[in-house]
């Protein structure tokens, strides 16, 4: 028989789709409010991979991701991901969204989504959210699965999800310390 215990946490971050960079410091505010400080920002980029957001937040998207200092418990990730859907819903003008935020956490042994939508590899963690497992941890990187996003199957995403893989081992060190 196992025993019951905690995993360790997790390292959140979050991927920031936008149309209008006006909004993005009440964007970073707000996740900042929900997830801790922010320990690390990437450059903007093209937003290229799909046209799924072209519809509702226009043509020309752009992308950056946030990386929070503090580790925390992976069951905040429903929370999280609803905490997210205010951000958007607050950044919002005319019913249409100007911002997709969408959290996920870094483990050691895997990168994890969080997503409003369920599908066969998606678990139910309840409050209407799911864990998508995106990515797995095997032969020294991150690896994409049948049904990993193309973006963050991509080397780009999948080496910086690797540095904050050290990041996040580096902080589990200090824990333990």
């Amino acid at each position: 028989m196992g025993t019951v215990k905690p995993p360790p946490p997790v390292l959140f971050f979050s991927s920031v789709i936008f149309n209008d960079p006006v909004i993005l410091k009440g964007v970073e505010e707000g996740l900042a409010r929900l997830v801790g400080p922010i320990r690390e920002k990437t450059e903007m980029m093209a937003f290229s991979e799909s046209d799924y957001y072209a519809a509702e937040m226009g043509q020309g998207l752009s992308r950056y991701f946030l990386l929070f200092e503090s580790l925390l418990d992976r069951e905040m990730l429903a929370a999280v991901k609803i905490g997210s859907n205010e951000i958007e819903a607050a950044a919002a003008a005319g019913g249409k969204r100007r911002a997709n935020v969408d959290p996920g956490y870094i483990a050691l042994e895997h990168v994890v989504l969080a997503t409003t939508k369920g599908y066969a590899h998606r678990i139910y963690l309840g409050r209407g959210t799911f864990a998508d497992l995106t990515l797995l941890y095997e032969n020294g990187s991150y690896r994409p699965l049948k049904w990993t996003y193309p973006d963050y199957g991509g080397g780009r995403l999948v080496s910086l999800l690797n540095r904050w893989r050290e990041d996040y081992k580096g902080l589990l060190r200090c824990r333990k310390a």
